[in-house]
């Protein structure tokens, strides 16, 4: 396969960049797994702006990543919490490999900020890559990209 043969306009990367690329979305899908929200609670914690995070929450929710489930405090009026939606938790396995890569390469001196684990054993977790068959990829090298159903050729 010549990858250059073939369309990239197809591509499921590129349809994910366009609703979890932006700035900030990460970081707001972050925040969902660690238990965070409701959007004041959002905000302060990451910095975020509010017209960016209404941005945010609005194109996650379009996409069904988040659902938007009113509540109310007593006294006050009724808003929204955000919670993930089963596309949202499969997004998990992507946020745990940046975290991995990012404690690899650019955590702190003093060591990593946050340690997931697993609440069955209290072992760590990692992303991993393996095949339908179970084998565990050790890298990229040993993976091979080939067309798939919706690949298109390239027009000259």
């Amino acid at each position: 396969m010549n990858w250059l043969d073939y369309d990239t306009e197809n591509c499921s990367v590129r349809r994910t960049l366009d609703i979890v690329g932006e700035r900030w979305t990460l970081l707001v899908l972050r925040e969902a797994f660690n238990g965070v929200r409701r959007f004041d609670q959002i905000r302060d914690h990451t910095g975020i702006s509010d017209a960016v995070l209404s941005d945010r929450l609005r194109t996650l929710v379009d996409a069904d990543i988040l659902a938007a489930v009113p509540y109310k405090e007593a006294g006050r009026r009724t808003r929204n919490e955000y919670r993930l939606t089963a596309r949202g938790l499969d997004l998990y396995p992507i946020l745990v490999a940046l975290l991995q890569w990012g404690d690899r390469y650019v955590a702190d001196a003093s060591g990593p900020a946050l340690v997931l684990s697993h609440r069955g054993c209290g072992e760590e977790l990692h992303a991993a890559v393996i095949c339908t068959a179970g084998h565990e990829l050790a890298s990229a090298h040993e993976g091979e990209a080939r067309p798939g159903p919706g690949a298109r050729i390239a027009a000259p």
